[in-house]
Parts: C-alpha cells; sequence; structure tokens
C-alpha cells in the first residue's frame, strides 16, 4: 500500500497511515527525534509512524515549544516544517545552526526550488516536499543518522590535514589553521570528508550525492551546489582562490594536498 502525507491546506488532503512497512532501523540505538509541525494530524501521524520504526519522538507546533524542549531534552534529528506560525521554519533553521549541530530535515508544502534551496543554505542537511510517503522520510532520517554516527564507531581517531587544516573524522571536527573550531552541518561535514578522502580527483555532481546523500539526496543534485558554496565561504581565506575548483563537465576537485594527521 501506498501512504502519502500531504500538505495540510484541504482536508481532502489531510495525510492517512495504514500498518507500517517493515523497514529496518540502521542507527545503534532508539534515537530522540523531535518534529516541529503545527498541523496536529499531520504531527501525530509521523510521530506514531517513527515509533513504530524504533525511534524515540516528541512533536511541538511552533518554535516556542521547540525551544522549551530543547532546553530540556537531547535530540538526535529534527523534522521542521517550513510554514509555522509566529517563527517560520527557515527562522528557525538558522537560528538553530548558529546554536548546534544537530541534524535537520525540512518539510515544505511549496514546490519552488527557492524554498528547497533556502532551507538548504540555513543549514538543513535534508529536506522533503509535501506530499510524501513516510517510508521516504524514515529512510532520509536513518540516512542522516547513518552518516553522523558512522565516524563515531572506530576505535581510534582518523584525523586528516590540508593547508594547516585539520579534520577529525571521529569528533566530526574541523579546526583552521590557528587552532580554531569551525562549525559544520552534518551535510557539510560529510561533503568536505568526501572531498579530502578523493583529493585532485574530480567528481561529479552524482558522485559527490552517492558519497554525501545516497538515493534521498537524488531528486536535487544542485543542494550539492549549495553545500560546496556554503563550504567555500569557510575554507577559502583569499578571495579568487578556493580550495574547491569548479570543473565544466559539471563537476569539482578539492585542490589540496591532503595527508594523515
Amino acid at each position: 500500500m501506498t501512504v502519502v502525507l500531504r500538505a495540510r491546506h484541504s482536508s481532502a488532503n489531510r495525510p492517512t497511515i495504514g500498518n507500517p512497512d517493515a523497514i529496518s532501523i540502521m542507527t545503534s540505538g532508539p534515537q530522540n527525534i523531535l518534529i516541529v509541525e503545527d498541523d496536529k494530524q499531520t504531527r501525530d501521524l509521523i510521530s506514531r509512524y517513527l515509533r513504530d520504526h524504533n525511534f524515540s519522538v516528541d512533536a511541538v507546533a511552533n518554535g516556542r515549544e521547540m525551544d522549551r524542549h530543547l532546553s530540556r531534552e537531547r535530540v538526535d534529528l529534527i523534522v521542521l516544517d517550513l510554514m509555522l506560525p509566529g517563527e517560520d521554519g527557515l527562522s528557525l533553521c538558522r537560528r538553530l545552526r548558529m546554536e548546534s549541530a544537530t541534524p535537520i530535515i525540512i518539510l515544505t508544502a511549496k514546490g519552488e526550488d527557492l524554498d528547497r534551496i533556502l532551507g538548504l543554505e540555513m543549514g538543513a542537511d535534508d529536506y522533503l516536499p509535501k506530499p510524501f510517503n513516510p517510508r521516504e522520510l524514515l529512510a532520509r532520517i536513518n540516512a542522516v543518522l547513518r552518516r553522523r554516527s558512522s565516524s563515531l564507531t572506530g576505535p581510534t581517531a582518523a584525523r586528516l590535514k590540508f593547508q594547516g587544516w585539520t579534520i577529525d573524522l571521529r569528533l566530526r571536527e574541523l579546526r583552521d589553521p590557528e587552532g580554531a573550531q569551525v562549525p559544520l552541518t552534518s551535510a557539510e561535514f560529510d561533503l568536505l570528508q568526501a572531498f579530502c578522502e578523493r583529493a585532485g580527483r574530480i567528481l561529479t555532481r552524482d558522485n559527490l550525492l552517492s558519497m554525501t546523500r545516497g538515493r534521498a539526496g537524488a531528486s536535487f543534485g544542485r543542494s550539492i551546489d549549495v553545500l560546496v558554496s556554503r563550504l567555500r565561504r569557510k575554507l577559502d581565506r583569499a578571495e579568487g582562490a578556493s580550495v574547491i575548483k569548479t570543473v565544466r563537465i559539471g563537476g569539482y576537485v578539492f585542490t589540496p594536498r591532503v595527508e594523515e594527521a
């Protein structure tokens, strides 16, 4: 049975969820998911579906409730609707990203690419347009959490260095040549890691999508361009000289020499 969550603009588009399909959870234990969605029916249905797949789920209706929850509880991932009363989802995403690296998946009822690009620019790790199949939301949550946790499971910390910068693959930290930590979103870190591990090679958008976002990101290849732009702003010290070069065939090359630290 195909199950679809639809936008909330009319009663005919209310979501319905039947018996959950069996999908393996890729994380090592219960993960805490916070849903920020003002439509109660959508909020409850997503919550129930994720709980049926072994997640610990809390749900709130707006930014104020989100702030109160985050002040009390640890959250592993936030599912954030863009169309919220009061402070909207884009503003919340921007503010969240300034305060933490908690993964964020945004939901939007709008179909324009601009809304998705803005969400990624604000620091979201992934997006999902409404209407959507809850299986896809589950797959995207698993993919984001898997990428975030995979580098924490090794017995020792793997570190790489380039042009004075140091990237710690276990702690998922980037430090500049002066030793200061540079905040990166989960998606930005995944992209930088892919570049560092394949320095000097031409990587197409499809290559980078496969390495960093998997199938869940394949529907919006330009999201890679947004992430590259964000990385450049954080890494480039001299105007006109970028460590990530664009190539004409539609890809990128990470130019510095990368060594084990």
